[in-house]
């Protein structure tokens, strides 16, 4: 039998060996380039001549807006034309005549017989005459007239419809109303407005409570106090009218 080859081993120092001339020679090389690039001579570059640019600032204008549309004038209201009110006096009509029968009898008269005489040969008798008496039919006597009726006076003329008109726009507060509370009475902030009807001399004649937030019994006491107050006169073509107006009302509880 052949004895067996066994594989020989590198040497660890060779290789190290190896490994350091390669790095070695790799520093060296490195160095000479390095070195021959500081030998080289940078090139001159010639300055090149240019001109200064110039710059020219242009404000650019804004195109004009166009102008908005002229508004259209409004028509101009004719101001209304005042009421006339005639008040025109029927005359009344004349009482009937009493027209009175009169009534005239006439006698009733009977006629007279005429007797004619009878004539005898002989001896003539005497005539004989016979009278009848009238007679009368009694005339009666007419009934006494009753003395005309007084003309009626003439009817009282009906008095104008209430105006509805606006506060500081047709009437203001000739006596403004007042309205207090005590302690506990306005339990919350609330509103309300008062229907007010007045007459021609603008005193209160009713006030009413509408669309209201508060206690019945604020209601009271606001239309209470709406009641004592008056305004001033409604006159339209001199004539004053009587009218109607709303109050509003707002309690803030602080």
């Amino acid at each position: 039998m052949t004895p067996s080859s066994t594989p020989m081993m590198p040497d660890p120092n060779a290789m190290k060996k190896k490994v350091l001339t390669a790095l070695v020679a790799v520093v060296i090389g490195h160095a000479g380039v390095l070195w021959a690039v500081g030998q080289m001579k940078t090139p001159e570059l010639k300055p090149i001549d240019k001109e200064p640019l110039k710059v020219r600032f242009v404000k650019l204008q804004e195109a004009p807006k166009p102008l908005p549309p002229k508004p259209k004038p409004e028509p101009k209201k004719e101001p209304p034309k005042p009421k006339e009110v005639k008040i025109v006096d029927k005359p009344l009509p004349p009482p009937p005549k009493k027209v009175e029968k009169v009534q005239q009898v006439k006698k009733a008269e009977t006629p007279k017989p005429v007797v004619k005489p009878v004539e005898t040969p002989v001896k003539p008798t005497p005539v004989v005459s016979t009278v009848v008496s009238e007679t009368k039919t009694p005339v009666p006597t007419p009934a006494p007239v009753a003395p005309p009726a007084p003309p009626a006076p003439p009817a009282p003329p009906s008095p104008p419809a209430p105006k509805s008109v606006s506060l500081g726009g047709g009437v203001s507060w000739l006596r403004s109303p007042k309205v207090s509370f005590e302690g506990g009475e306005l339990k919350d902030s609330c509103s309300l407005v008062v229907a007010i009807s007045a007459n021609e001399q603008g005193k209160v004649i009713s006030a009413d409570a509408r669309n209201s937030s508060c206690s019945p019994a604020v209601n009271r006491k606001v239309t209470a106090a709406v009641k004592r107050a008056q305004l001033t006169k409604y006159i339209e073509n001199g004539v004053a009218y009587p009218t109607r107006v709303e109050q509003p009302f707002d309690f803030q509880l602080k």
